[in-house]
């Protein structure tokens, strides 16, 4: 009889959230806009990929597998209000070096630009050009057509180009 109530994880899947939990928050954040929200997505999604793992990892690609599972978790939780859990008035404070409120107000910037983008159109925009993935792997990772991808890339990138946060961003580095 064990002392520990919950069993072991199965075979692989410590090692698998270790070497690319990174690399998924990172893609949960740039969906969500919210740190919080995107420990909350990609925690949902690994507790679910815990309990079918062994299948997972038979299917031969577990990283497109749980990528899939993040991006549909994502956008099938505008269905449901969110009671999660309520921000703090005021953050914690931090150190750091460099120019940190110029680098916060570039990501909040990206992040506002995202998220005038449609659910769809931000996932393609962060498979596509964050994870660096082919036309045809986001189309099979997202379950649409390629070129369902490249019309809604082609819209995603000329709402982009025109949004007033990210002109102002580009016209700052192009004087820079």
């Amino acid at each position: 009889m064990s002392d520990s109530p919950h069993p072991p994880p199965p075979e692989g899947f410590a090692e698998f959230v270790a070497a690319r939990s990174g690399a998924l928050l990172r893609s949960a954040w740039l969906l969500t806009g919210d740190a919080g929200r995107a420990e909350d997505l990609l925690q949902t999604v690994l507790a679910g990929a815990w309990r079918r793992w062994p299948g997972i990892v038979h299917g031969g690609h577990p990283e497109a597998y749980l990528r899939r599972a993040l991006f549909t978790t994502y956008a099938s939780w505008w269905r449901r209000r969110w009671r999660g859990e309520v921000p703090a008035a005021a953050t914690p404070e931090t150190c750091g070096t460099g120019d940190v409120a110029g680098e916060s107000a570039d990501r909040d910037a990206v992040r506002r630009a995202l998220a005038r983008l449609s659910r769809q159109q931000r996932a393609i925009v962060v498979l596509r050009y964050v994870e660096d993935l082919s036309v045809e792997r986001t189309a099979q990772v997202l379950g649409c057509s390629v070129n369902t991808v490249k019309v809604q890339s082609s819209r995603a990138l000329r709402s982009l180009r025109a949004d007033p946060d990210l002109r102002l961003f580009t016209d700052r580095e192009v004087v820079s």
